[in-house]
């Protein structure tokens, strides 16, 4: 069974479209590998924030951009933050919203 990839909310995808078209590529590159191979491609195209929390590490001429996700039952993946990285620390506001992105869908998921 391949996994599946939903999103947190529509304004979550809606910022995916909105990336570059350098960006949008290596995004639909990398998830059409996590649709086959699992969440878990490794350094340098994911990794994990702790907690449950990983991201997805996009780079192109354009820019780098990530995608914060968790697992969930049923081999899904859950899209719950992303945006265009502007510094080479990613910035605690958009940590955060990914956290509490990520208690909201977990908590969801056992509801």
């Amino acid at each position: 069974m391949d996994w599946q990839i939903a999103y947190f909310r529509e304004d979550v995808q809606d910022t995916i479209v909105g990336f570059p078209a350098g960006i949008q590529a290596r995004y639909i590159h990398l998830t059409d590998r996590m649709l086959v191979f699992g969440p878990d491609l490794g350094i340098p195209h994911t990794r994990s924030m702790g907690n449950g929390l990983f991201e997805l590490r996009m780079k192109s001429k354009e820019g780098i951009a990530r995608a914060f996700f968790c697992t969930l039952s049923g081999r899904r993946i859950m899209m719950l933050y992303a945006f265009i990285k502007k510094s080479a620390k990613t910035p605690a506001n958009e940590l955060k919203i990914a956290r509490a992105r990520l208690k909201e869908a977990k908590a969801n998921e056992d509801a």
